[in-house]
């Protein structure tokens, strides 16, 4: 169990990166000030200046922060593991304020020097790994590349993800997302494969409760503690 002092700057850090992300949602990168974020976390400048050196470490930490908890159960088709991770991330761009502002920062392009490539290298990864594992397991069509068709569906997630924020505040996502999914999968799926998918506009709500049961009580302390110095000024 971490000491006091580490206990508090685990949540100190928490409360910050949750102001952050709050602030550069409503006034994105260039508009959002350290003075705002230090009103809305309710820390002082010090507090703040010990976690997070500068804005744009805060914008990083708010990148790096809502790429997390994307972990779903395993799945023995991996086209299905692919979707369920894919439809999470849908459900928690309309239930995490955290995610929201992640892409936020992400899709900002006047963000003038901060580094926004990291979730889409990321996300590029995650797929072209599933991907992979898919064409190994017979699921994939045969003339299928995987790291092509990730770049060409993240970058479709992409364009989805922003058309419904600026319609409909993400409510219309997961609908929208699982109509993406049937345009696109018969395109690289092995008919078989096809018809055993499950590509409703719920499922990224029920594999965030399955993946929420499974957790950890601690989880996110756990996690944040790795990375955590062990006191903070008070």
């Amino acid at each position: 169990m971490p000491q006091p002092k580490q206990d508090r700057a685990i949540r100190t850090r928490h409360t910050i990166l949750m102001a952050a992300a709050a602030v550069f949602e409503e006034r994105g990168y260039q508009a959002a000030t350290i003075s705002e974020i230090l009103t809305t976390a309710n820390v002082t400048k010090g507090a703040l200046y010990f976690h997070f050196k500068s804005k744009e470490q805060l914008a990083q930490g708010v990148l790096a922060g809502h790429d997390q908890n994307l972990t779903v159960p395993p799945q023995p088709c991996k086209t299905q593991e692919l979707i369920d991770i894919t439809m999470l991330h849908a459900h928690r761009l309309q239930t995490d304020p955290l995610v929201r502002a992640g892409v936020r920062l992400t899709l900002d392009q006047r963000a003038d020097g901060l580094d926004r490539t990291g979730p889409f290298h990321h996300w590029i990864t995650v797929v072209t790994d599933l991907l992979t594992q898919a064409q190994k397991q017979g699921e994939l069509l045969p003339h299928v590349n995987p790291t092509e068709t990730a770049h060409i569906l993240v970058g479709a997630f992409t364009g989805i993800q922003a058309m419904s924020q600026a319609t409909t505040n993400y409510q219309n996502l997961p609908a929208t997302l699982t109509t993406l999914l049937q345009h696109t999968l018969p395109t690289i799926t092995h008919p078989a494969t096809l018809t055993t998918l499950n590509l409703t506009p719920q499922r990224g709500h029920t594999v965030h409760t399955e993946t929420t049961a499974a957790a950890a009580p601690d989880e996110m302390t756990t996690e944040a503690a790795d990375n955590q110095p062990p006191t903070e000024p008070s």
